[in-house]
């Protein structure tokens, strides 16, 4: 959920037209975060979107999964008011971006990987996920997936997606 890996807060930046996403995959410099932020106030903007990965880090910091948790946010906040003089507000979304009325695609993929498992489990195959991959419904041993993170790669569809909208990513 954003703990270790960026992938929501890529999504989340994205889709809401953010400024500036911050993951930990990807250290930041604060004289960058705050350069975009200037650059857009200089531009006409009175505004910037940042949206920050739990475990986001500064230059020099703690390497994913090392990472002290919690409130980075409010720290990023008071460092950009510091360093811009913009006023700032922090919104924590915790356990509320899991929520949100399912559309067509979540109720057919629930429904697919319902009946997946249900014949996995009539079959007597035990040990398994379904997952979803290439619009395919498929099983996947749980010795592959349990203990493993998956990181947010630097050549990443959506980092590159995020660079050619012009989002800052703090580097």
């Amino acid at each position: 959920m954003g703990r270790d890996a960026g992938h929501i807060a890529l999504y989340a930046g994205i889709g809401g037209g953010a400024d500036v996403i911050l993951i930990p995959e990807i250290p930041y410099a604060m004289d960058r975060v705050a350069g975009q932020i200037l650059n857009l106030r200089e531009r006409g903007r009175n505004h910037a979107l940042v949206v920050v990965a739990e475990a986001a880090r500064e230059t020099g910091g703690s390497a994913p999964g090392e990472a002290s948790h919690g409130g980075v946010g409010h720290r990023l906040g008071q460092r950009i008011a510091e360093t811009t003089g913009a006023e700032t507000r922090v919104t924590v979304l915790g356990h509320v971006q899991r929520g949100g009325v399912p559309d067509a695609f979540d109720r057919i993929t629930a429904s697919a990987f319902g009946v997946r498992a249900v014949d996995l489990l009539a079959n007597g195959a035990s040990g398994k996920m379904v997952a979803w991959q290439h619009r395919q419904v498929v099983d996947v041993p749980l010795a592959d997936v349990v203990g493993r993170v998956r990181l947010v790669g630097l050549d990443d569809t959506l980092v590159t997606t995020a660079r050619g909208l012009g989002i800052c990513l703090g580097d």
